[in-house]
């Protein structure tokens, strides 16, 4: 496949309807042949800052620009830039083979290149056997492949994928994860990839950009940010389970929990000015039915035990919110049952009243 050689560029985009920002002031720049990760809950805005990139909506401030050129008020018949969305559209009167073939057409692609084209996208999207099936005839899953090497083949500057494998089976959605960075990275194209998930977010790697109620909150290496999240709006995303997270007033030595009990502060916290912190630690973090030699314990009634492969997310309330505790086992704990749960603050993300990061597990362990 043809690369390209494209820098795109958000400069301090935002989107407002009605007064109301959807989008606020985010900067971005995207490298050709590279991964970006569009990661944020759902109304965060991905797909909204999707359609602004794509030309399909155009912003209230700010520009875009790709190569240099300023294309903001450029209308998207005009861009180089493919869309796939999570509910797969292709053309039900049209064989697999015209439905990839169809953005080629056109274009005026000569017919061998055509062929060329779609040829190979089947073969990356294990197509070859389908080509002339007509879509009723498809499962879901070979639907939405259809539709990304349809995308795959335009050989666009920028690629947009929304979600696009939530509806496909496990072992092809994994796959896929693998493959998609590779393929998109022959065509130079600059690939941006929303999803609603933490792990998918790990698992295709490249730079992670976290998204919440329309603002960009960090932008990274998809590890790096995983491991020191900038602020605490870029840890709640970045954690499924949800983040547990605890406030905390240092005073001296001590700490005083909201519910005014007074503890020992260890770990990075004892190493702090005295302020208000709020601790936020991962579910495997927490320890239950377990007592540590040293850290906060908790006495809790546990909600619910979720069961999810080898492991148990088990949700307890501890009076101070409902935390997320995952137990390596399958172990089920009843409903209403009484739990003692318990964290370790050196395995906790600190963070100062201003929501910023000013300790990880990471930062800890190395002191």
């Amino acid at each position: 496949m043809g690369k390209q050689s494209v820098t795109f560029v958000l400069d301090h985009i935002g989107l407002s309807e009605a007064g109301v920002p959807l989008i606020s002031d985010v900067s971005l720049s995207l490298l050709p042949g590279t991964m970006n990760v569009l990661l944020g809950p759902t109304l965060a805005g991905k797909t909204t800052l999707m359609r602004l990139m794509a030309g399909l909506d155009r912003p209230t401030t700010g520009r875009i620009v790709s190569n240099g050129t300023d294309i903001t008020r450029l209308a998207v018949r005009k861009r180089s830039v493919a869309m796939v969305y999570q509910q797969f559209v292709n053309y039900p009167s049209l064989t697999v083979h015209e439905n990839i073939a169809s953005p080629l057409r056109v274009a005026g692609v000569n017919r061998t290149e055509i062929e060329t084209r779609v040829r190979e996208a089947a073969r990356l999207l294990r197509l070859e056997d389908l080509l002339q099936r007509m879509p009723a005839q498809l499962s879901g899953g070979q639907q939405q492949r259809t539709a990304i090497a349809r995308a795959l083949v335009k050989r666009a500057e920028l690629v947009l994928l929304d979600e696009p494998l939530a509806n496909l089976d496990y072992k092809l959605r994994e796959e896929l994860r693998e493959e998609l960075p590779r393929i998109f990275a022959q065509t130079g194209a600059v690939l941006v990839y929303a999803t609603t998930e933490p792990t998918e977010a790990l698992l295709l790697g490249g730079t992670v950009m976290t998204l919440r109620e329309g603002r960009v909150t960090q932008v990274g290496p998809t590890a790096q940010v995983y491991r020191q999240p900038a602020n605490i709006d870029a840890a709640r995303v970045f954690s499924d389970p949800p983040l547990n997270e605890l406030a905390v007033s240092k005073s001296g030595p001590m700490l005083t929990l909201v519910n005014d009990r007074t503890v020992p502060a260890s770990g990075p916290l004892a190493q702090l000015p005295d302020g208000a912190y709020r601790l936020g630690f991962r579910a495997d973090a927490v320890a239950i039915g377990t007592s540590l030699t040293s850290g906060l314990t908790f006495p809790g009634k546990v909600a619910v035990t979720e069961i999810s492969g080898s492991e148990s997310f088990v949700r307890v309330e501890v009076g101070l919110g409902v935390w997320v505790c995952l137990a390596k086992d399958l172990q089920v704990w009843e409903p209403g049952s009484d739990v003692e749960v318990s964290l370790d603050p050196a395995r906790a993300f600190v963070f100062d009243a201003a929501g910023h990061l000013v300790s990880t597990p990471a930062m800890a362990k190395s002191a």
